[in-house]
């Protein structure tokens, strides 16, 4: 007869307690295949328990296939190759431990503290209150309606692109759009990048098995001799502020590279993640709003002006890719949950959007004149350059040192410092790109500014 302790089932069910012993049996070969198990009501009267409760756990055994039930027979062991316990785990892979830095300057931060929050947890309740069943229903792959039509009156008003609602598909951020367009222009397609850019944009296409080929930048954006020997039909770039040199691609070089799209029946990916935080003067057209030939896939995300956790971006397609995108890339479910669109939706069409943009510009442009001017009168000033286009979250640094980039950044974490150099974000490298730090300074505040000065200063004065 089968004898369990029921007593230590602890919170499982009794079946499903005595389900496992009897299959743990099974496998270690205490009941061997062939044998014949006790009936339902004599196991019950021998285990205290229902009937219902061995007639449970038979019943869930003979579906797995451990026990086979024989017509006016009973149950017997069915074969199953016996398998060793399991040894117990002792320890488990710990996740990598996250340095506590005293400074971080390689992360392109945005202030969350200026966000209305207020605002967001009015609009999200209002949702949860009014469109309860929206919530449930399935979003359509190309995201929900009521924020495609309010990303297209933002982008018409604001940055002056003509697009319609149907040309946009929202996805849970860049990297995930990244993803798209690597499937939507094909694998055979050569990706071109620039160099030195953003690292996850070549990484991305590279780990979706696509050639990615990196084009260096004159002056003025992307060398167009270098694009146009490299082969690519599509060229990833940020042509209003690149990151991270922070260059600007003027009028003329924009032309001549709509001009190799079409002559090269090719495509360019309009990359234009901080456009919003330009501080001096209007903001610049994008490359889609003078594209005439559908050449111009234009992605952004509100990871930059809302928060890094908005994992929620945006592409406009030009209509020769909709239809495509539609017939190949529409079994995709929308990535974005349901009630973060219907709030953002919310946000950006009651102006809510644009007032905190406005507010962020003031902040960021009041902010990154606290930090230049604060790096100017430390002692780093005389052996420092500054690059910077008056836009964006970012500056460039040169020091004047002859120190490698590698050695500077291993000296600096030693006293708790992260930095991040022009260098690693170079494909190839190259001695213009050395000794030049990019200094992410939206994630300083004012109060945090002179100490970060100081350690920076304590710590790069003696290498330089």
């Amino acid at each position: 007869m089968l004898t369990y302790p029921m007593e230590e089932r602890g919170s499982l069910p009794l079946y499903e307690y005595l389900c496992r012993r009897i299959r743990s049996d099974i496998l270690n070969g205490t009941l061997p295949a062939g044998t014949r198990l006790p009936s339902k009501r004599a196991l019950a009267e021998h285990l205290h328990v229902s009937v219902i409760t061995v007639e449970g756990a038979y019943s869930q055994l003979e579906a797995e296939g451990y026990l086979q039930a024989l017509p006016k027979r009973g149950f017997f062991v069915s074969a199953v190759e016996q398998t060793p316990p399991a040894p117990r785990e002792t320890a488990s892979l710990p996740e990598p431990e996250t340095p506590r830095w005293r400074l971080d300057l390689s992360r392109n931060q945005v202030d969350t503290a200026r966000f209305p929050v207020s605002t967001w947890a009015k609009l999200t309740r209002q949702v949860l209150s009014e469109e309860p069943e929206a919530l449930l229903s399935p979003v359509p792959h190309q995201g929900l309606p009521a924020l495609r039509q309010a990303i297209a009156a933002d982008l018409r008003d604001f940055k002056g692109m003509a697009v319609s609602p149907e040309q946009i598909v929202i996805g849970a951020g860049a990297e995930y759009l990244y993803l798209l367009l690597a499937q939507l222009l094909g694998r055979d397609t050569v990706f071109a990048a620039e160099d030195p850019g953003y690292p996850k944009i070549r990484q991305v296409y590279r780990a979706c098995g696509v050639s990615c080929v990196p084009i260096p930048l004159d002056g003025q954006g992307v060398d167009p001799a270098a694009l146009a020997a490299s082969g690519a039909r599509a060229l990833h770039i940020s042509p209003n502020h690149q990151y991270p040199t922070g260059l600007v691609t003027p009028i003329a070089r924009r032309q001549a590279l709509l001009r190799w799209a079409e002559e090269q029946a090719g495509t360019i990916i309009e990359d234009d993640y901080d456009s919003e935080f330009r501080f001096t003067g209007r903001p610049i057209p994008t490359l889609q709003s003078i594209d005439l030939r559908g050449r111009v896939i234009y992605l952004n995300t509100f990871s930059q002006t809302i928060s890094p956790s908005m994992r929620l971006g945006f592409l406009v397609l030009p209509l020769r890719l909709l239809d495509r995108y539609r017939r190949e890339l529409g079994f995709y479910a929308c990535t974005v949950p349901a009630l973060e669109q219907h709030v953002l939706a919310r946000f950006i069409s009651g102006g809510h959007y644009e007032r905190h943009l406005s507010r962020m510009r003031k902040e960021y442009r009041d902010r990154r004149a606290e930090v230049v001017e604060a790096f100017r009168s430390s002692a780093l000033a005389p052996r420092v350059t500054f690059s910077e286009e008056r836009s964006g979250l970012h500056f460039l640094l040169r020091l004047n040192t002859q120190r490698s980039d590698g050695e500077l950044g291993r000296l600096a974490a030693r006293s708790g410092i992260r930095l991040s150099f022009l260098s690693e974000y170079a494909a190839v490298a190259a001695p213009a790109f050395a000794h030049t730090l990019v200094i992410n300074y939206a994630g300083l505040s004012p109060q945090r500014l002179p100490e970060a000065v100081r350690l920076l200063s304590e710590v790069l004065l003696p290498l330089l």
